[in-house]
């Protein structure tokens, strides 16, 4: 399987293409991921573009994307597949009424792919064609399931009870995300990547909106993101992501304030904002130092 090679800045501009503004920290570790083939952990703040980079890779690089969301107490199942069971039994039952018309001529095996569900992990293992697998939020998942994980992707072989072994087809990149709710196993950071994404520096930030809104105002996007990188600074119980800092410069468009007076950006601040105790420690420190 030959991996085509790319250099660093065909891969920034691949990402710049499709929307996605890395840093040099973003372009080496994917870099090294696809020649080393090794898979990347993203750690970092929510909401500063950990899954958002898979899904922009996957685009940049036109290949065809695959997610596990995991969650308290998923199963090898949920990830891998299932049997279908329903269709097992209607098989079976098929096979039986026809076996009284024509003895010896039927087929009894149901455990075949014919009867098996495929998930996304393995539908990202045998896709012939070059993938992107996402495995979102893996400190939600149990040892269990992280463990087996890192037995798939170090032996490139995902293997199913009653049916077989499924080896890796592909050229796949592998994406793993934690927001550290609790700490992954040593194995896991052994076999990985490290990539820490933190929330962009203004001038990526505002990088970022101009590619999401190529026709916002350069000093109405400035303002608002010279605001949400001050916001960030406070103790709240969620700070403003990517996301609502776009959200933000849209609904001022919205309103046709396209210089986001002070008065505009008071009214519309829970737009980022996610809890009433967050809207009012901003409204008395933010907007009242601003008067």
């Amino acid at each position: 399987m030959k991996k085509p090679f790319y250099t660093k800045e065909e891969l920034k501009r691949a990402l710049i293409d499709a929307n996605y503004i890395p840093d040099d920290n973003i372009i080496v570790s994917l870099f090294l991921s696809l020649e080393l083939g090794k898979p990347i952990l993203v750690e970092g703040p929510p909401g500063t573009g950990k899954t958002e980079l898979s899904k922009s890779v996957a685009r940049a690089l036109d290949r065809d994307f695959f997610r596990v969301q995991c969650y308290e107490g998923i199963t090898f199942e949920q990830m891998v597949g299932e049997w279908n069971y329903q269709k097992q039994l209607l098989h079976l039952e098929m096979s039986r009424l026809k076996e009284t018309h024509l003895p010896g001529d039927v087929d009894m095996d149901v455990f075949s792919e014919e009867f098996f569900i495929k998930r996304p992990l393995l539908q990202a293992f045998i896709n012939p064609s070059p993938s992107v697998m996402l495995i979102d939020e893996l400190d939600k998942a149990d040892e269990e399931v992280e463990s087996f994980l890192l037995q798939a992707l170090g032996e490139k072989e995902i293997t199913v009870n009653d049916l077989g072994t499924f080896n890796l087809e592909n050229d796949l990149v592998v994406v793993l995300t934690s927001n550290s709710q609790r700490m992954l196993l040593d194995e896991t950071r052994d076999r990985c990547l490290f990539l820490y994404i933190d929330y962009p520096t203004p001038e990526r930030e505002i990088e970022i909106i101009k590619s999401l809104i190529p026709d916002a105002p350069h000093l109405l996007v400035e303002k608002v993101v010279g605001l949400i990188q001050r916001i960030r600074k406070l103790d709240l119980i969620k700070k403003p992501s990517i996301r609502a800092t776009v959200d933000w410069v849209r609904t001022l468009i919205t309103t046709g304030d396209l210089e986001a007076s002070d008065e505009s950006l008071k009214r519309t601040v829970q737009v980022v904002l996610k809890s009433e105790e967050d809207r009012k420690k901003v409204q008395s420190t933010i907007f009242k130092s601003s008067k």
